[in-house]
């Protein structure tokens, strides 16, 4: 199946569009060469990183990738859909070869929405379950948090809950997330951005270390500047600490994914992803052979 490339007008969407049938036809053996869990750490994509694209297209790209990891946006398996629509639709991902460890971020807190209510809450847990997905990356507030931890126990399905820097009332920071969670459920936990911490002034390896068992998932970006959020940039090209970051998560044992969260060039981001990701797998194979 082919998709149609929207095409950023910029030299690094011209070259994205026009590299794209030979990134493609490079890919396509590359099973023998690269490993899904380089080091032991599983290198997965957010897919709201491909939020422009849909379902097919989004697959096709991921193929492309070559991770089967995936931390699934709704904009590519709808919130509305029915249970059969949602069992469908997971069968497409897994025909790729794809393994949806997540769905997010799902919100819980916007009131003006009705997104904190119960109700609301419950409808994403629905969603979870009739899709088969086993965790749900989601923002919920400190004053309805009993209740998603109530839903949590009811379901059997594990939450992460997403840091988003300085400009989230809520949760801006893991620690936040950590002191929130710390009596809770423990399939209550933490999906740490890399990206959002350090620019709320956290520092990442700590917050790794602090969360041990309750860090769950990531989302990883690099940043030229960690206090400016539009300076993000491929993986590697900016002051985001990837070797300590994996390092530190071989310290506590993580388990979980480092989903790359690609929020920039968003009409033609593959090569970006491309480069982002290439950068995260030769670092692990440096720690590897060290």
């Amino acid at each position: 199946m082919g998709f149609t490339m929207k095409i950023e007008t910029t030299r690094r969407g011209f070259l994205s569009a026009a590299g794209l049938a030979g990134l493609a036809a490079a890919a396509k053996p590359a099973s023998a060469r690269i490993e899904p869990a380089p080091w032991g750490i599983k290198l997965g994509v957010a897919s709201y990183s491909l939020r422009k694209f849909s379902r097919p297209e989004a697959i096709e790209m991921l193929k492309i990738l070559q991770t089967p990891w995936l931390s699934v946006k709704d904009v590519h398996l709808p919130y509305p859909s029915t249970p059969a629509q949602l069992k469908e639709a997971r069968k497409e991902f897994e025909a790729a070869g794809l393994k949806i460890m997540s769905a997010g971020n799902i919100d819980m807190n916007k009131a003006e929405t009705g997104a904190d209510r119960p109700d609301a809450i419950r409808r994403a847990f629905e969603y979870a379950r009739n899709a088969g997905i086993p965790m749900l990356v989601c923002a919920p507030t400190h004053d309805n948090i009993k209740t998603v931890e109530g839903m949590v126990k009811e379901y059997d399905i594990r939450i992460a809950i997403h840091n988003h820097g300085p400009e989230d009332k809520h949760f801006p920071t893991p620690q936040s997330v950590l002191e929130a969670v710390r009596n809770l459920d423990p399939r209550c936990g933490l999906c740490l951005d890399a990206g959002h911490a350090v620019r709320a002034g956290s520092d990442i390896l700590k917050s790794i270390n602090e969360a041990g068992s309750r860090l769950f998932d990531m989302h990883v970006k690099d940043l030229r500047d960690l206090e400016k959020k539009d300076s993000q940039c491929d993986a590697g090209d900016g002051e985001i600490p990837f070797p300590a970051i994996f390092k530190e998560l071989k310290t506590v044992n993580y388990q979980g994914c480092v989903n790359l969260e690609y929020e920039i060039f968003e009409n033609a981001p593959l090569l970006g992803m491309l480069r982002s990701l290439s950068y995260m797998r030769g670092v692990l194979a440096g720690l590897a052979a060290a």
